[in-house]
């Protein structure tokens, strides 16, 4: 299913999905985490131009992007997961307190519902320590309204993640891509 980008991407950047007069690829941030983030994003999203998970992936070198629920089943050819690895999800079991610092995390992409089934579907996902984030202080503008408070889209969840983990210097160049994404695609669709 490809959403709202052509099957031959006519008008659309190749790389970053949007409009070629809004394409985002020149000024893309390189962030250099110490964090490894491996995104396992549900194959409904993998041609959607409003999916986060894809920018994230250019912004922050040597993230992983895993489509779920393709049939040659990647998911599984990557398990187990790194011992150290934690879950960016709101629910569950959180790490103890005096944990070292995670050297993976995992990043589940998809709609509320599609990401919970995606984690109660998969043992692996269901045993790690999660890491469980706040809702933004302040509204932000979105392309896509979350159903919950706490919703977020996965650049801004990963964006906050790091921040806990790493720093405020490396969420704001993450954050300031969020805020210009959704400033094109609302331009793309016209507002």
């Amino acid at each position: 299913m490809r959403s709202s980008t052509p099957p031959d991407f006519a008008g659309r950047c190749r790389t970053c999905f949007l409009p070629e007069e809004l394409c985002l690829c020149a000024s893309m941030p390189q962030v250099q985490a110490r964090t490894r983030l491996l995104v396992i994003r549900h194959i409904s999203e993998a041609w959607k131009a409003s999916n986060t998970a894809r920018l994230l992936a250019l912004s922050v070198p040597g993230t992983e992007v895993i489509d779920y629920g393709d049939r040659e089943r990647t998911l599984e050819k990557r398990l187990p997961f790194p011992e150290d690895a934690w879950l960016l999800f709101p629910d569950g079991r959180a790490p103890p307190a005096d944990a070292p610092l995670p050297s993976c995390l995992i990043v589940v992409d998809g709609t509320w519902s599609q990401a919970r089934r995606m984690v109660h579907r998969h043992p692996a996902l269901i045993a790690l320590p999660r890491m469980a984030l706040s809702p933004p202080s302040g509204p932000v503008e979105r392309l896509r309204t979350p159903p919950h408070p706490e919703g977020m889209s996965t650049l801004e969840a990963a964006a906050y993640a790091l921040q806990q983990l790493e720093g405020p210097e490396i969420a704001e160049p993450l954050l300031d891509l969020h805020s210009r994404a959704v400033a094109q695609g609302l331009r793309a669709r016209g507002r």
